[in-house]
């Protein structure tokens, strides 16, 4: 009882320090709190974290060939834009306000109309990347009612206000736990638009590439979408120079074959748009985890 307690206690002294930090940033104007939490993430959250060497890692192993100058741009541009991302979505009404109007491109756009028009589902495979949440907002205001998943924070006390700050710019959602997971299918099943992030290491996924390595990647997404009929359009939110402003990019559809075939597909869909906007793309993700491959 006494380490759930001291658990329970620190659990509590790290959210009120967070909600703290994140009380003061959210008292600024807008613009004015998601500069400041791309340059905190950068300066201070960055180097405390690991993220620097985190990201330098996860380039050696995938981009060798990088020049230094261009590293170190990478370096500095991926907390800023994590910092930003995370400011965003906790500003909720104030987010949708700032992203409401902004266009949507590509030829998934009317293959996304196309699917609502006949009722069908559809599949937006996305990844961290930009912030996906700006597309999210933006297909909510067109009238898009879109289902996500969200990863339970640890800290229990952190992701009640989590959930909340998601919750506020669109519904439903649903945890990755069993229970979640059954629900958000069944929502996809039943003719609805989920959005879902693909580009994290699953150990018992497919025996994909990204960035020609090894990345173990969830074929859920797009076998679901097989099942069920589902359109599947890979999406981001693409974060301008400005680092206020965002390019909302739906691609053509991915076209229903073997899901592993496909989830290899949208791996490389998303490695040309990572290629093109490297400091966008979240390298600060274990995506791939080589030391297991020596191992086996």
């Amino acid at each position: 009882m006494a380490k759930r307690n001291r658990s329970d206690m620190a659990d509590a002294a790290q959210n009120l320090a967070i909600r703290t930090v994140l009380g003061a940033i959210l008292a600024l104007p807008y613009k004015s709190r998601v500069r400041l939490m791309g340059w905190l993430a950068t300066h201070l959250i960055a180097p405390l974290a690991g993220w620097r060497r985190r990201i330098r890692a996860n380039l050696a192993h995938a981009c060798p060939d990088l020049p230094e100058a261009e590293v170190a741009r990478i370096v500095r541009e991926v907390p800023d834009n994590v910092g930003r991302t995370l400011i965003e979505i906790y500003s909720g009404a104030e987010f949708k306000r700032h992203v409401f109007g902004t266009p949507l491109s590509g030829p998934g756009v009317e293959a996304l109309r196309a699917a609502r028009s006949e009722g069908r589902p559809v599949a937006l495979v996305t990844a961290h990347m930009g912030n996906f949440d700006a597309l999210r907002a933006t297909l909510i205001a067109e009238g898009h009612e879109l289902g996500g998943l969200y990863r339970e924070m640890n800290n229990r006390r952190f992701n009640a206000h989590y959930v909340k700050a998601l919750s506020a710019i669109g519904t439903p959602i649903f945890p990755t736990d069993r229970q979640g997971v059954s629900r958000f299918v069944r929502y996809l099943a039943d003719g609805g638009i989920i959005g879902i992030l693909t580009d994290v290491y699953n150990s018992t996924g497919a025996d994909v590439t990204f960035f020609g390595q090894s990345a173990p990647t969830s074929t859920a997404a797009c076998a679901w979408a097989v099942k069920y009929g589902a359109t599947v359009i890979p999406c981001y939110g693409l974060r301008r120079a400005d680092g206020l402003s965002f390019d909302l990019v739906m691609e053509e559809p991915v076209a229903h074959r073997d899901p592993v075939e496909m989830t290899q597909e949208v791996n490389d869909r998303l490695e040309r748009m990572v290629r093109a906007n490297m400091g966008q793309w979240f390298w600060i993700h274990r995506r791939w985890k080589p030391e297991r491959e020596r191992r086996g």
